[in-house]
């Protein structure tokens, strides 16, 4: 590796891509770019890569695929590869880029030559199930119900035109309700389900921001509500970027962090501790995006 890393983003000017493009600034590297008139040359862009230590793919699912493809056929130096779609997050060939999963994780990123960044909804849905799956007080076959709200950020550039261009954006809206939402699969592999989850996503009139939300019947699990908390303080205890919170709170904004890179947890239960939801409050273009791949990118140059 060189003495400056050097970085490229392939699809820099997309709304992941410019998030980690403005973090990059404040990290030692040389960013390297291709102009925007050729980022459809597949040419330019492989030649670029095969310039750079890490390249950064912030691509639809199928361009990654063929992104990938055409550098595992390059003769030359191949670069570590950072994937920000979906394509390979459940493929054993790559490392998930959740730092915090398990102890041993961020050596695992560090060293990997492919890591696939984590969605933005998983993220929160994987930090609260896998601990408690994982200790054995959620079933693998419990019939879980993932409730989640995002900001528009995170549709894209069309969404952001609609909110933002346009008088008649809903306030609030569900989608996804052919309950085939894409990060189902990330979901069910990284928390060991055998009953997939009911996923109910839905976006807010606000930019950024996000919870995801899981209500739970306390009889069908294998602990109190006690030790779910104590679990997933424990699992996140010293963590940086994810922290158990216990204030009590009965009303969460959805975008209390946006614009930083932490995630918060919460178990909030009632007065007979017979119900709980379990919350997990994060920036969909943080810690759920931009934020998670600069984690990434710092464990993989050893930054």
């Amino acid at each position: 590796m060189t003495e400056m890393p050097k970085i490229f983003i392939d699809g820099e000017y997309g709304t992941t891509g410019l998030g980690i493009r403005q973090r990059l600034a404040d990290l030692p590297i040389e960013l390297c770019s291709v102009p925007i008139e050729h980022r459809h040359d597949i040419d330019k862009r492989l030649q670029m890569m095969a310039a750079v230590d890490l390249a950064v793919l912030c691509l639809p699912d199928e361009a990654s695929r063929e992104a990938v493809a055409l550098v595992e056929m390059m003769e030359s130096k191949r670069p570590r590869i950072l994937d920000a779609s979906t394509a390979f997050r459940t493929d054993p060939e790559w490392v998930y880029g959740f730092a915090e999963l398990d102890p041993g994780q961020e050596r695992k990123i560090a060293k990997a030559d492919k890591v696939a960044n984590p969605g933005c909804y998983s993220s929160g849905a994987i930090a609260l199930l896998h601990p408690l799956v994982k200790a054995g007080i959620i079933p693998v076959d419990y019939p879980l119900t993932i409730n989640a709200v995002s900001g528009y950020s995170g549709g894209g550039k069309k969404l952001i035109a609609v909110y933002e261009r346009e008088k008649n954006a809903p306030p609030f809206e569900l989608y996804a309700l052919d309950l085939n939402h894409k990060h189902l699969p990330e979901i069910c592999h990284y928390c060991d389900l055998v009953q997939e989850p009911v996923f109910v996503p839905s976006v807010g009139n606000f930019a950024q921001g996000m919870i995801v939300s899981i209500p739970l019947h306390v009889n069908l699990l294998n602990g109190t509500v006690k030790q779910l908390k104590t679990c997933l303080r424990e699992h996140y205890f010293q963590r940086k970027n994810i922290v158990f919170v216990e204030d009590g709170l009965t009303r969460l904004p959805a975008n209390q962090l946006a614009f930083t890179d932490r995630m918060e947890l919460r178990v909030h239960s009632n007065n007979r501790n017979d119900q709980v939801i379990l919350t997990a409050s994060l920036d969909n273009l943080g810690k759920g995006a931009s934020g998670a791949a600069i984690q990434n990118i710092k464990l993989m140059l050893g930054i």
